[in-house]
Parts: structure tokens; sequence; C-alpha cells
């Protein structure tokens, strides 16, 4: 994106407009720029011409009624996003289905229950399910290399830069990376549980264009498809509020773990980073890359963040919470000023320098997330002190924000 004044934003693209503080897209006439509104055919157009593209594809956009990997399926999706490569994008592929290429090879007659097995059959499937995509690219000469992340992975701040180096050299090289959660290790209590989620997070990674979600309905609906007053809804501008407008269920399939609901919170967590998002049934896999009317387009409707203020929002996994009065509350939430200790007056947690936390008003609500400057053990001496207070008794190292306003976000 960019901002509507600088020659250098070419007509037709979404740009930000920090004056109105909204998305627009850049018009000019005789010599002068103008703004508007974008529509459904904006944000298709600047799908259509990503340079950056993430795509997720489900389990039940890759298996069989029975949830066996079907190759024919599978290779149906590389022919359909690959000639995106093939023009000149950089394609980055979130692929769920290690699981169920498994419990087909182990015999299971259906996907297991127990968290194990789980890890067993994803040992066994995801070279499976590589060696399919391998094949599958292949025939258009594009190589491909695998990634298996875990939800520790994007808490952690340098893992999260590793993974981020990682990808945008395997892009630079010409590779399609295959991205999927790494199940035989995650475990219940720290997992993404879909990779919707994990699809939104990997478009801020690598600063994605445009953010494809393909599953096994064609597109939002206003309720479940099966009911007779539902319908399709082609085009949402504001994806904030999308889960108040629409009637949506979990996963049917049998076969993946995610729903509509997963999917919606990926396309919003997309749309408050500058990322258009598009969500559609594999078969229209083509035609939502090329910028045709399927599927549901969604507008961004923030500014593009830096890599770090998306890490804190989205990915950090807090370790505790501060607690603040109603003027620092008031501060924090005007984004006008670092967290001090003068405004805080309670910590909770077992947390270190660096770590992020909650920062909650007197009811307990979290009204932001930051990384901390300090540790747990060092902040209960310097509540309710201001700096010149904390110079003069504690030192001069003491003498800083709980939270410096580049490590902050509202939630």
């Amino acid at each position: 994106m960019g901002r509507v004044g600088q020659d250098s934003v070419e007509p037709g693209v979404l740009v930000w407009c920090a004056d109105y503080h909204m998305c627009t897209v850049v018009v000019r006439n005789q010599g002068r720029v103008f703004m508007h509104t974008p529509s459904q055919r904006d944000v298709r157009s600047s799908i259509a011409q990503a340079r950056t593209i993430v795509v997720k594809v489900g389990s039940s956009s890759l298996t069989t009624a029975s949830g066996r990997l079907d190759a024919q399926r599978l290779h149906a999706v590389v022919c359909a996003i690959a000639n995106t490569t093939v023009l000149g994008a950089r394609l980055v592929l979130v692929s769920s289905g290690a699981i169920a290429a498994g419990f087909g090879q182990l015999g299971f007659d259906a996907r297991p229950t127990d968290l194990p097995t789980q890890q067993a059959t994803a040992s066994v499937g995801q070279g499976l399910l590589m060696a399919h995509y391998e094949s599958a690219f292949g025939r258009f000469g594009i190589r491909v290399g695998q990634i298996l992340i875990t939800a520790e992975d994007t808490v952690s701040a340098s893992k999260y830069r590793n993974a981020r180096r990682t990808l945008n050299r395997l892009l630079e090289l010409g590779v399609v990376p295959i991205v999927n959660e790494n199940d035989a290790l995650a475990s219940n209590e720290i997992r993404f549980g879909d990779n919707d989620h994990l699809s939104a997070l990997i478009a801020n990674v690598v600063r994605a264009d445009a953010l494809v979600l393909l599953t096994d309905v064609d597109g939002l609906y206003s309720a479940p498809p099966s009911q007779p007053d539902s319908h399709r809804i082609p085009y949402v501008p504001d994806a904030l509020h999308i889960l108040d407008d629409v009637r949506v269920s979990g996963s049917v399939s049998g076969v993946g773990t995610g729903g509509m609901v997963t999917k919606l919170e990926a396309a919003r967590m997309a749309a408050v980073s500058g990322i258009p998002t598009v969500l559609t049934c594999a078969s229209n896999a083509g035609p939502a890359l090329m910028g045709d009317g399927v599927g549901t387009v969604f507008a961004p409707v923030r500014q593009r963040g830096s890599s770090r203020r998306l890490w804190i929002k989205f990915a950090a996994n807090p370790r505790g919470s501060m607690t603040l009065d109603a003027g620092a509350v008031g501060a924090v939430r005007g984004a006008r000023a670092s967290l001090l200790a003068a405004g805080v007056v309670a910590v909770t947690g077992d947390f270190s320098a660096g770590d992020p936390v909650w920062l909650c008003d007197e009811s307990g609500n979290h009204i932001a997330k930051g990384l901390s400057g300090f540790d747990a053990e060092e902040i209960p001496h310097m509540l309710g002190r201001n700096t010149a207070q904390l110079r003069r008794l504690l030192g001069e190292e003491y003498a800083h924000p709980l939270v410096h306003l580049d490590n902050l976000v509202l939630v």
C-alpha cells in the first residue's frame, strides 16, 4: 500500500489515506489525485495484481469423502494456483492434510482422536503430502520447500524472525514454501488448532499482498448454506464486524479442524493488517487469483503495520499482565505515550524483560498488548513512581517506560 498523493502510486490500487484513516483507491484526472472508497472490483483487482500471495487449502479440499488423501484433488489445486507463480507472483501455500493423509496409510478407518496417535499419523502423512506436492508443482518446473511450524515458533520473537528470514529467502530463490502446523510435535495446550489462523500469521510474516482461503464452500453465506434464506455475500467492506451480521457454524467435514468462524477470524486478522482476502472453494482458486467475482472478498480496513507490531498483536502470547489506572488507560487508548510506572497499580505473572504482557484496566479488561521493559520481579518496586523518582531511588537504568510506545499495540 502507498499513500494518496505519492507519484509512485499507480491509479486503481489500494492505498492508505492517513487523513481519513481508511483504505481508498487512487484516481488521477488531468494531473490531479482523487480518492474513493474501494469497491468490490477495486479489492479484487488488488488481489489479481498481488506480488506476494498466501494461499491456504484445507483438508476437506484435498481428501475423499472417507477422509483419505485424494491425489487428483491435490493436483487440481496445484494446477489452479501454479499459474500465479509462472506469471511472476511469489506464492506461499499453507496446507492442511498431514493427518488426513496418514490415517489412511496406517489402516485407520477414520481420523484418530487421541493426541499421540494424531501425532504419529501426522508424522507418516506429512511425507506423503509433500511427495504429492513436489510431483504436482514439478510439472510446472516449480521447486517447493517444507516449513513445519508450531505455535511456539510464532510466540518467540527470535523464532518468529527466523521463520521470516527462511520464508523470505525461499521466495527470493523462486521456491514455493509449503507451510503446515507441526502436528507431530504440537500439543493440545499450545497449537494453532487450524491452519486458517496460521495462514493469516504467515501473511503477516511475509508481508503478503493478498490472502486466499480455499475451503469446501464457495464463499461466505448469510446463514449456513443448507438454510433456505441463505445467500452468498460477495463483498465484505468491514471484516471487523462481519460475525455480528452472519450465522455460521463449525467444521462439518469430519476431516478438518476449523470452520467458517476460524476463516472469518483469519480474514479479519488480515484486514486489520492491511491485507485483502478472498474466501472460496478450491475449484475456484484460479478465478479467485485472477480477480474474478467468485467467493467472498474482504477489504483491508487498516494500514499495514510494522512486522514487529503485527507480531505483538497477533502472535505474541502474553506471559503476564499490568493493571493500569484510568489516566494510563486513556493515554494508551489514545496511542499518545509509552506506559510509565506511575500509571500502573499492579502486575501479575512470571515474565522477563522483552516478554509480551497484557495491559488491562482496573476491571480486568484487556486494552493492549506490549513488550515489558523489565522483569516481573523488578516492577513492584517501581509502581506509582514517576521518572524522576525512579531515577533518584532506583537508578538511571529504571528511569524508563514499563512498555515503550513502539512495543505497544491496542487489541
